[in-house]
């Protein structure tokens, strides 16, 4: 099984929108799709016209993507002058642990290394995503606890993870 990471095309944008609400859905982020933020992060075409959106692609299926930025970006959150930041890091439920997630967080640090100016990677994960937690300390990110944040809507901690380059 071959696996690719690469630009997402518009003709992905549906898998990603698919796969993004069955990650957030099933890890109980939200009640339904028609959360706010869930029909933020579903809209793809409006996402992707503004932020590099990325795809892991397995034998001609999309099953995982995320989404990059920049300090000042629309999609930033986090991102500080020097960092990369990605955001929506999704693998399709039914294939998570199989590498899709691993592959593309390498990919984004290859990326950074490659972009001029960029010296760190940076990204929040939700609290209780301990997979996600060991996955980014194997890969040689550290916790930033001092930039963790709140989500507004429920109070619920947003981790941040950082990697030097």
């Amino acid at each position: 099984m071959s696996l690719t990471i690469r630009p997402a095309h518009p003709a992905d944008y549906d898998a990603v929108a698919r796969i993004t609400a069955a990650a957030y859905l099933g890890a109980g982020h939200f009640a339904s799709a028609d959360h706010r933020y869930m029909r933020e992060i579903m809209d793809v075409p409006a996402r992707a016209a503004v932020a590099p959106v990325i795809v892991a692609e397995r034998d001609g299926a999309v099953i995982g993507s995320a989404t990059l930025a920049v300090h000042g970006d629309e999609w930033a959150d986090i991102a500080r002058a020097h960092e990369l930041e990605f955001r929506l890091l999704v693998v399709d439920p039914a294939v998570q642990r199989s590498g899709a997630g691993q592959a593309m967080v390498e990919w984004i640090i290859a990326k950074a290394k490659a972009m001029a100016g960029i010296t760190s990677v940076a990204l929040t994960t939700g609290e209780s995503w301990h997979g996600a937690h060991a996955l980014y300390r194997k890969l040689g990110f550290a916790r930033a606890p001092e930039r963790d944040w709140p989500i507004p809507e429920n109070g619920k901690l947003l981790l941040v993870y950082t990697l030097d380059l």
